[in-house]
């Protein structure tokens, strides 16, 4: 009874931090947000990596574009459930089916990576980006004002988003052979085509099909170890990996 007493009370304290961490997160100073991120990620579970969710389409949430000229579906944002104008990161995909103006993001820088279809040829005042070959990111700011014309028909991409200032982030694709990272306060892995295996330290190893995407926060400081490393389980399988640091 006391054991089974003991995990209730553990569950409910892990609740009720999460819900305070998730208010101070949205609403609180960036000293506060601090402290509470190291609390709460040292305190809620064991290993480096705090918190880990294994996602399916069915998760993820539809939106439409900024400028309402089409529809995104947004795999992970932080703070969570941000607005288009508040998030810190996110990482989404979109279909884009006719030509015409990207959404403006001013602070943001943006990494697109061609998924599906013959691609689009980006295009603002000072260059030119020809998005045609799948699974190679491009990068452009979201300030810059972007005309997109599509190559032959319509194409899905991956976008990831970091506001200057508040976050920081790669984008590296796996693919062929296993990859390991080094901690980050938070990792995540996308099934962009076939299954792939992430495999957190003290946490196992996770199997996401195509299409499924692990999110990670890690613990503060680096110095106390952990990675994730990231195999494709088939010959053509890829995964988009996306670090991110927060302030």
């Amino acid at each position: 009874m006391r054991r089974r007493l003991g995990a209730a009370r553990k569950a409910a304290l892990a609740g009720l931090a999460r819900c305070l961490y998730n208010r101070i997160v949205r609403n609180g100073c960036a000293r506060s947000r601090a402290i509470v991120r190291r609390w709460f990620v040292s305190r809620c579970q064991d290993g480096p990596f705090k918190m880990v969710r294994l996602l399916t389409p069915t998760d993820f949430r539809s939106m439409p574009w900024k400028n309402g000229a089409g529809r995104t579906t947004e795999i992970a944002v932080h703070p969570a459930g941000a607005g288009l104008d508040a998030f810190a990161w996110r990482v989404s995909i979109a279909n884009v089916e006719c030509d015409g103006p990207f959404s403006a993001f001013p602070g943001i820088d943006r990494t697109i990576v061609l998924l599906d279809g013959a691609g689009m040829r980006l295009q603002d005042s000072e260059r030119e980006i020809d998005l045609t070959t799948r699974y190679e990111p491009q990068h452009f700011g979201g300030d810059d004002s972007i005309d997109c014309k599509l190559i032959a028909g319509p194409c899905r991409d991956f976008n990831a988003m970091f506001r200057r200032g508040r976050a920081r982030g790669s984008v590296t694709i796996v693919r062929r052979s296993r990859a390991e990272f080094d901690p980050a306060q938070f990792c995540v892995s996308y099934a962009a085509k076939g299954p792939h295996e992430a495999t957190i330290a003290r946490r196992g190893a996770r199997r996401l099909d195509e299409g499924d995407a692990l999110v990670a926060v890690e613990s503060v400081s680096a110095a106390e170890g952990g990675s994730i490393v990231v195999r494709p389980l088939a010959d053509d399988a890829v995964a988009i990996v996306v670090c991110v640091d927060y302030r």
